[in-house]
């Protein structure tokens, strides 16, 4: 069942991203005067065909609906009479090419800004920029953090959210830069701490860049669901308790009872509890599992809330439509900066090449987010149409950004790229694609079996 709604996730994303970007190419070649013959949704035999006009456009749905295309009138594709011979691509000026060719890509940053701008004027329930106790040795302890400390400001920019912090962060740890929180303790006082981000490694193995930093969002010990036989179940820890020590050694939140657990396989733990009125000690045996290599503890719980405490601890995000432009055009332009800074130092070497995703992550991801809710489904669909921007403006033969590379390349000798050359670029880019499909594959599949 998880499988299919992954996969119906995934048909959905990129049934509303691949039309965007071929609608880019179709509107700006007819504005530039282009026969555009068929629009296609999907690929292969098509189930179903409209026309307006025998002269007009073609609009086609195809039986695979995992992409799409917009056939031009072309004289290298086919013979074009002489009276059509104005409207034939190839005809157009090299600008005008390259307006048409870069329209797709651009499409599919314009859509991401629709829908960052969409989420801004609504409205999101974020989580306040709370932290929780950072693990010893980490940059966050070592910088001074301590739990329920409330960031407000990053080098003197307004936090407004846990989501606002973590995207601050992320930017950060990609420049492995030093920055400055502004946090508010528990009394109201106002501390400024300087974090250094060095030690995150961007790896397919590794943990949240945030977690590795030792910031975590704070939750109070509190137990939600219970597994039915788990060692929870059986020690007699119930759904609601809160855990307020182990072993006589305080819990101030969720990630202090994680370790605790984790620290502890098949070793008794003394539970002081907080149920309801009464203070209660149980015994809970953590169950020993492995966890990449290690054995750790585990006793089969999930986090849960006090009463009001999600009502304390959100913050609804909202922001008016013009300055929601502004907000959504900065995140898309940061998200482009930051995916290739991350292109760049993937090919030095400075981040693993683990971290490429194929077909088989991406459907598991829109799987997870569509069924967390909307608003994170859209926020994905954003971060994946501004990937495949990014990735149709490479300069690689193929793609669009390799068809720019030509007509730039023409701009500059005075003259078309020769058919020999395109055909050799076109070998090449084939070979390079392939050999990026195959590797980003193999990292979805063994991300699978792990």
């Amino acid at each position: 069942m998880t499988f299919l709604w992954n996969l119906f996730a995934f048909i959905v994303a990129i049934g509303i991203i691949v039309p965007i970007h071929e609608f880019g190419h179709f509107i700006v070649a007819r504005w530039c005067g282009v026969r555009v013959l068929r629009f296609s949704v999907g690929f292969g035999r098509p189930l179903a065909r409209w026309q307006k006009r025998p002269d007009s456009t073609e609009w086609v749905l195809s039986a695979i609906p995992l992409g799409g295309y917009v056939k031009m009138l072309d004289e290298r594709e086919a013979p074009v009479p002489p009276a059509l011979l104005g409207e034939s691509f190839n005809r157009k000026s090299v600008y005008r090419r390259i307006a048409i060719v870069a329209a797709g890509p651009i499409a599919n940053l314009l859509l991401a800004i629709l829908i960052y701008w969409a989420l801004l004027i609504h409205g999101v329930v974020e989580p306040r920029a709370v932290l929780g106790m950072p693990a010893p040795g980490t940059a966050a302890a070592r910088a001074g953090f301590t739990e329920a400390e409330q960031v407000v400001a990053i080098d003197g920019a307004p936090v407004s959210s846990w989501v606002d912090l973590r995207w601050s962060l992320l930017k950060a740890a990609a420049d492995h830069g030093s920055p400055t929180l502004s946090v508010v303790d528990g009394q109201g006082r106002r501390h400024e701490r300087v974090l250094d981000t060095s030690s995150v490694h961007f790896d397919s193995d590794a943990s949240d860049p945030t977690q590795q930093l030792g910031i975590s969002l704070y939750r109070p010990a509190v137990i939600g669901d219970v597994a039915a036989g788990g060692a929870a179940e059986r020690g007699g820890l119930k759904k609601g308790d809160r855990i307020l020590a182990v072993d006589g050694k305080f819990i101030g939140d969720w990630s202090d009872l994680a370790g605790a657990i984790a620290a502890s396989p098949e070793r008794e733990l003394a539970f002081s509890i907080q149920r309801g009125a009464d203070r209660l000690e149980v015994h809970v045996k953590p169950d020993a599992v492995e966890d990449k290599g290690k054995r750790i503890g585990r006793v089969g719980v999930m986090s849960g809330d006090l009463p009001g405490w999600r009502e304390q601890m959100t913050v609804e995000v909202r922001h008016g439509p013009i300055e929601a432009v502004a907000l959504a055009t900065n995140r898309t332009w940061e998200t482009i900066g930051l995916s290739l800074r991350m292109m760049g130092r993937m090919l030095t070497g400075e981040v693993s090449a683990r971290n490429l995703s194929g077909p088989l992550t991406i459907a598991d991801y829109a799987g997870r987010t569509a069924r967390m809710g909307i608003e994170p489904y859209l926020e994905y669909l954003a971060l994946i149409s501004i990937s495949i921007g990014i990735l149709n403006l490479l300069p690689v033969p193929l793609l669009d950004g390799g068809h720019i590379m030509y007509y730039l390349a023409e701009i500059l000798m005075r003259r078309p790229v020769s058919e020999h050359a395109m055909e050799i670029g076109q070998r090449v880019g084939f070979a390079v694609l392939a050999m990026l499909m195959a590797f980003a594959f193999f990292n979805d599949v063994s991300r699978l079996l792990s």
